[in-house]
């Protein structure tokens, strides 16, 4: 995982070029003009845009991918995500492969993500968004980025 103020993307340059396009994306594209739902970039990546609210930690899921990495960007609002690497978790769910997305339980770390900034998930990133305890509204870009086959 990792996790910054999108005013520091550059310094993620060596990542990739799929990641500074990620990157790029989220500080050229004005998401105002742009409606909740997905949008499709280029044939490896695609914008999951949503409004929500925060949740009470019981609500929330841990998740995990393993054909895409998230990269999320908080547009507008604060939440908590939680984050911890892969290890001996034990799943609640089977791999949903149309969906990409497998469950987890386990102790997580929480950081305070907030307007401005940006975190990148690994597959081996578990992680848990949308936390908060007081219904906070959130505006959240989701830029997925497929892995190579």
């Amino acid at each position: 995982m990792i996790i910054d103020k999108i005013k520091n993307y550059r310094q993620y340059s060596g990542l990739g070029s799929n990641i500074l396009s990620a990157l790029e994306y989220i500080t050229k594209t004005d998401f105002a003009e742009i409606e909740n739902g997905r949008h499709d970039i280029d044939d490896d990546m695609y914008l999951l845009l949503s409004d929500y609210e925060t949740r009470n930690i019981a609500e929330c899921k841990t998740e995990a991918h393993r054909k895409y990495i998230d990269v999320q960007f908080i547009i507008k609002g604060q939440e908590l995500v939680g984050y911890a690497s892969l290890g001996n978790q034990s799943t609640i769910t089977d791999y949903d492969e149309k969906n990409d997305y497998i469950l987890y339980n386990g102790d997580l770390s929480f950081i305070n993500f907030h307007e401005g900034m940006f975190a990148i998930f690994y597959p081996d990133d578990l992680h848990m968004p949308g936390v908060g305890d007081n219904n906070s509204p959130i505006r959240k870009a989701v830029l997925k980025i497929k892995l190579p086959t």
